[in-house]
Order: C-alpha cells, then sequence, then structure tokens
C-alpha cells in the first residue's frame, strides 16, 4: 500500500533546528500510522509483509526483523508496505495464480480481508487525526474568533452592511466560532450566496446574503480578523516601537510600549477593538486619556495613564475631482433614498462637491449632520437620454467618518453614516492657498504616480520596510488616489512625489512637503495593534475527544469541498501547496506551539485519509474499487485491466505531485 503526501497548505521560511526536527518527526509519524494500519491488519490476516518503508525511492538505512524489512528511503514525500502478491510497482502479481498458491500471499486472502487491510490506513488516519485534535483540544488552541476586523470597502461583505466588530455565527447552515471557518466556508462553498447570522457590535442581531467573488485564486467577501486591545509585541514592530514616526501617540507622554494593553478611555472601559476605534472618531479633535496596563521582564502588572493628543490629517492642498458612486450597501440610508451605483454627486445642500467642499470630507461631513434631511443632487446616465440630474434627500446614521479606511489598493472611500464608496478621479479642481501644492500645482493637472519618499539622509526604514520610494500608480485600472492618501497617513515621515501631466506636455515630477491640518483629524492616534486571539480548550479530556470528533467531521467535509470546488473551478489549483508547502506551514506552526502542530498534524492526518481513499488506482481507494467489483463479480480483474489502470493512475499521481511542486517553486515561491 502506497502513500503520497500532497495537501492544501500555506507556508513560511526555515529557521530553527530544532523546529525542523520536531516538524520532520510529525510528518514522519503521519505516514508511520497510517501504514501501520496496513501493516497491522495485514499481519493479523496472516499475509507476510515483505517491506515496511517510510519513504520512497533508494533505500537509506533497513533492518530485517523476522520476515520483514523496515526501511528509511530517500523521497520523504510518503510511504509504502509491500505484501507478498502486492506490489504497486508490479500489478501482475494481483492476477498471478502462482503467486496466489501461497496462503500467505495478499491475494490468497478473502475479499473481506483485503478490504480490511486496503482500509486500514485510511481509518488509522482517522483515528490518529481526531486524537491529534483531542491533544491539542485539551493543550489549548489560540484562534482568531469569529469577530470581523477590517471589512473591505466596496467588497461583498460591506455591500451587505457587515461593519467591524460585528461576529459571524453562521454561515449556509454551519456553525460558525473562528475567522478560519469564515474564509473556509467562503472559499468552499459552490452557491452564489452565503446566508450569514452574527451579532452586530452593538449587540443587534443580523441575517444577510453575501454574494462572494473571486480575487483570482478563490473566493472572497473581503474580510479581515479583528485586532485586540493589546499594542503589538516588540518582535513584530519596525525598530521595536508599537506608534507610527510623528503620531501623536509616538509623542505621547510617558510613552506607548510593545504589549501594552489598553483598558480604557477617559475612564471609560473597553469591550474590544471596534470599541476603541469608535471613540477615537467620536473624540478625534480631543486630548484621550489612556489606562493601559503594562507588565515588566519580571511577569508584573502596573496601569500607566498615557495623555494622547489629537491628530491632524496630512494633507497636500489639493482638491480632487469625484468618481461615480462605486457601492451601495443594502438597508442603508443612500439606498432608501434612491441613491444608485453609477450615480456622481455634484451637489450637497447647494454645496458644489469639489469646488465648495472637498470631497475628502464627506464622510465627516454627513456624520456631524446624522439625524438631519441633507439634499443632494447627483448626475445619473440614463439610456438613450445621457445624464440626468436627479434632487434626493438623505438623513444620514450616527456613524463617524472615517472609521473605514481605504488601507488596500483599488479601495474607494466610504461615507459609512450613508453607506456608499466612491473613488477619486486623479483630476485636480482645486488647489487651496498656501499649501504644500501652492504655486507647484494647477487646476486642471491630472496626476499619474504618487511616490512616498523618505528624506534625504534616512538610514532606517519606517512602517514601509523599505528606504526606496513606495510607487503608487494612477489610472483607470489603478484607481488609488484614496490609498495613496491613505499611506501619506501612515507613512508620517514621507515627503510625496507627484508624477503631473499638463496640458499635454511632458509629465514632470513634484515634490511636496505635507501638513498637518489643525482642523480636520484623524480618527487614529497611530498605534500599532496586535492580532485578537482566544483559546479553544477542553475542560476533561471527554470534552477534548468531543471536540476532537467534531474537528474531524468539519476537516473531512472541507477537505471534500475543496475537491469538489477545484472540479467546478471555484477554487484554483493556485491554491494547492505540495510536500514543501506542508513542511514550511509545519514549521511555522511548530513555532506557535505543540497544540498548534498537533493542530496542523491532525489536519494532515485527515487530509491523508479522504485522498488517499479518492477511487484512483494506485491509491487505497483505486484498490477498493477493484475489490468491490471483484466481490460482485466473483472474479478478479483482468491482468490488462490492472496494469492499465495502474499506470494511468501512476501517471495521474505522479503529475500531481509535479504540479504541487511546481507551484510551490515558482506560484508560491518556497
Amino acid at each position: 500500500m502506497a502513500t503520497l503526501i500532497a495537501a492544501s497548505v500555506l507556508a513560511v521560511s526555515l529557521s530553527s533546528i530544532q523546529n525542523i526536527l520536531i516538524v520532520a518527526l510529525g510528518l514522519g509519524l503521519v505516514i508511520f500510522f497510517h501504514e501501520l494500519g496496513h501493516f497491522a491488519v495485514a499481519k493479523w490476516c496472516d499475509v507476510n509483509v515483505e517491506r515496511f518503508s517510510i519513504g520512497f525511492g533508494p533505500i537509506l538505512l533497513s533492518w530485517k526483523w523476522g520476515e520483514t524489512e523496515y526501511a528509511l528511503s530517500l523521497i520523504p514525500f510518503g510511504g509504502y508496505v509491500k505484501m507478498l502478491g502486492q506490489d504497486d510497482a508490479d500489478p501482475s502479481q494481483l492476477t498471478s495464480e502462482e503467486v496466489a498458491e501461497d496462503p500467505r500471499s495478499y491475494i490468497a486472502k478473502s475479499v473481506p480481508q483485503r478490504m480490511a487491510i486496503i482500509s486500514a490506513g485510511v481509518i488509522m488516519n482517522i483515528i490518529t487525526g481526531l486524537l491529534f485534535f483531542a491533544f491539542a483540544f485539551q493543550q489549548g488552541v489560540e484562534v482568531p474568533p469569529s469577530e470581523l476586523g477590517t471589512v473591505f470597502v466596496g467588497k461583498p461583505a460591506w455591500e451587505a452592511g457587515l461593519r467591524e466588530g460585528d461576529r459571524i455565527t453562521e454561515i449556509n447552515g454551519r456553525d460558525v466560532s473562528t475567522f478560519g471557518d469564515i474564509i473556509r466556508a467562503t472559499a468552499l462553498s459552490s452557491s452564489e450566496y452565503l446566508d450569514v447570522k452574527g451579532v452586530h457590535y452593538d449587540g443587534g442581531e443580523f441575517e444577510a446574503r453575501i454574494f462572494p467573488t473571486m480575487n483570482g485564486t478563490r473566493r472572497e467577501i473581503g474580510v479581515e480578523p479583528v485586532r485586540g486591545l493589546a499594542l503589538a509585541p516588540k518582535e513584530f514592530v519596525p525598530n521595536g516601537d508599537a506608534t507610527l514616526a510623528g503620531t501623536a501617540a509616538n509623542k505621547a507622554s510617558p510613552p506607548f510600549k510593545p504589549g501594552d494593553e489598553i483598558v480604557s478611555l477617559d475612564g471609560e472601559k473597553l469591550d474590544g477593538f471596534a470599541g476603541l476605534q469608535n471613540y477615537l472618531a467620536r473624540h478625534r479633535g480631543d486630548t484621550v486619556e489612556f489606562n493601559v496596563k503594562r507588565t515588566d521582564e519580571n511577569n508584573k502588572s502596573s496601569d500607566v495613564e498615557i495623555t494622547v493628543g489629537p491628530q491632524g490629517f496630512r494633507t497636500l492642498g489639493l482638491w480632487m475631482d469625484i468618481g461615480q458612486i462605486e457601492a451601495v450597501q443594502v438597508g442603508s440610508p443612500a439606498e432608501k433614498a434612491g441613491l444608485k451605483t453609477g450615480d456622481k454627486i455634484v451637489r450637497i445642500d447647494d454645496l458644489d462637491v469639489g469646488k465648495d467642499i472637498n470631497p475628502l470630507t464627506l464622510p465627516d461631513y454627513f456624520a456631524e449632520r446624522h439625524g438631519q434631511e441633507i439634499s443632494v443632487v447627483v448626475n445619473r446616465e440614463e439610456k438613450g437620454s445621457g445624464a440626468k440630474s436627479h434632487d434626493l434627500v438623505i438623513t444620514p446614521l450616527d456613524i463617524p467618518g472615517w472609521i473605514e479606511r481605504p488601507s488596500s489598493p483599488n479601495t474607494p472611500l466610504s461615507v459609512q453614516s450613508i453607506g456608499i464608496a466612491f473613488h477619486m478621479i486623479p483630476t485636480v479642481l482645486k488647489v487651496q492657498e498656501g499649501s504644500p501644492a501652492d504655486g507647484k500645482v494647477k487646476a486642471g493637472d491630472q496626476i499619474q504616480q504618487v511616490e512616498l519618499v523618505l528624506p534625504k539622509g534616512t538610514e532606517k526604514p519606517d512602517i514601509m520596510d523599505k528606504l526606496d520610494p513606495v510607487v503608487i500608480e494612477l489610472n483607470e485600472s489603478n484607481r488609488n488616489w484614496m490609498y495613496a492618501f491613505w499611506q501619506l497617513q501612515v507613512a508620517n515621515s514621507r515627503d510625496i512625489r507627484l508624477k503631473i501631466a499638463r496640458d499635454g506636455s511632458t509629465p514632470e515630477l513634484v515634490t511636496l512637503t505635507p501638513t498637518r491640518a489643525e482642523d480636520w483629524f484623524l480618527p487614529t492616534r497611530g498605534i500599532m495593534m496586535s492580532l485578537l486571539s482566544v483559546s479553544q480548550k477542553a475542560g476533561s479530556f471527554g470534552e477534548a475527544i468531543q471536540m476532537g470528533v467534531s474537528h474531524t467531521k468539519n476537516s473531512a467535509f472541507d477537505i471534500y469541498l475543496t475537491l469538489r470546488n477545484l472540479i467546478t473551478q471555484n477554487l484554483s489549483v493556485k491554491e494547492l501547496h505540495g510536500p514543501i508547502g506542508i513542511a514550511k506551514v509545519a514549521y511555522q506552526v511548530s513555532q506557535q506551539g505543540i497544540a498548534e502542530l498537533s493542530m496542523f498534524l491532525g489536519f494532515l492526518s485527515i487530509n491523508l485519509a479522504v485522498l488517499n481513499f479518492l477511487p484512483i488506482p494506485v491509491l487505497d481507494g483505486g484498490h477498493m474499487v477493484f475489490l468491490i467489483y471483484e466481490g460482485i463479480t466473483r472474479k478478479k480483474p483482468s491482468e490488462r485491466v490492472l496494469i492499465a489502470a495502474t499506470y494511468i493512475g501512476m501517471a495521474f499521481v505522479l503529475s500531481l505531485m509535479v504540479l504541487v511542486i511546481f507551484l510551490d517553486v515558482f506560484v508560491h515561491g518556497f
């Protein structure tokens, strides 16, 4: 019986000899237990087992105990048990009458006995996978909860009305408890939409229908894990500082330290990251008193009060043209008022957008007027009649502006209080007097590129993790003005170099040093927070087994869904990873602890069980198909059929191995 490892996993780089040995032992155990299942049942059925090998190819080390040779082979991507009368390299043995005369040969045994031998490896992997899971849950596993962090503006979850701090509890009838459940349920669902249930940040229950989109290799809804209330630890932040250079938090007194946990703001206790964001957004122009719990090197904790002032937006003094509405949230004030995707807002309360009011300030403009009726004029393209003007009235909700930020390329600007998002057109409509752009940029200029550059003489990389300029292209396929504007807020020490086209002339480069606005404040203060994790830990051995059983069933079902979606092309083969990826992700989780490694080995065991029982010749499932045929017809398949099927199966398996190794090396860059 041959076992070949190939799974869908992520990967990281290697660095620790100790962890490499732990990983090698863990992966070896998964293979060993599978082959041990075949071996033990074969011995129980009195079959002569000629060789028990971990690995394929040339034998590196071997010893004989009794009638069986035990070997460690060169290629560590699987293993095999070679029995008398059963050799995948020589399928003709399965029909040999001479071999069948030996009562201890595999083919001399009854169909039920051979079925037991064939299925033993898969059963052993299911049992060991369950035990790996149970052990992990007994130790306690840290996982990101199903609470949402960033909800990307304009993406499916945003359009459905989900917000940061919302907690998803169910997707398409399946319970959800971790962020990983959300990702898997989205990527592996074959339906056009997801029926989602959950709880809003404010405690109200919700139901939503979300229509996932393909991100190139798998389906997504546009969400990230939530952050907690602890500042990032020292090893995960540039220069060992958990605050961004040049921000209000970076200038705070006394200073923040990596690992600090924020307990309250101005004496108001916080219950999560969404609460932190909401409070800072509502008090953006105020000085805020942070109460943090600090733990020193001796594990002693103390309370520290830190005063943090407001932080103005970094601006260039450019007013850009507003683009069409990119997305409208379901059930939002905008949808109720009649705004549609493709509309262009031209006037608000008799103010011309782009000349009388800066489009970048619209999130705050609407938020500050929550509960009031606001008149909005939009231009809407209509078939056969061109653009027509529509007068609408909108009543915004009490949701602060700029809580949702354009932190990734091609992200539009969100006006969350009314539920719309729009891109900016890189055409300058107005330049403020006395601003950095005054005298260097003119109305009508087209901005083609934005570069964020460090001042000359800078020796250490900043949050961008490099000294080179950060280049952001602006064109029809890269609608990145909002992204560039937000990066201007993140990279506080960088200047801006604009590539400008003017009146058809050759584009020129203009370097500007941003200034901070004195009356327009960010909802953030420049603090870098850690991702939130919660512990899944069993209270007893019995509960650990129950959790292991549940996780085993879910893992097997997810693998089935993965295979189905690969066939239906709802999941790209580029999401697959091979032996190199498996080894590297095993190394990554081994760094997190023995419980996390045990969870991964459990998943790998179930993966191995499911994949090896697929009806493919050479694999256990292929052998089972022939045994079922023999049990029904009372005769063995012909030697010709067995040989042809075996070679086809071997070609398929080897092709799969070549594919995943190619993906590991040339696509995933391992």
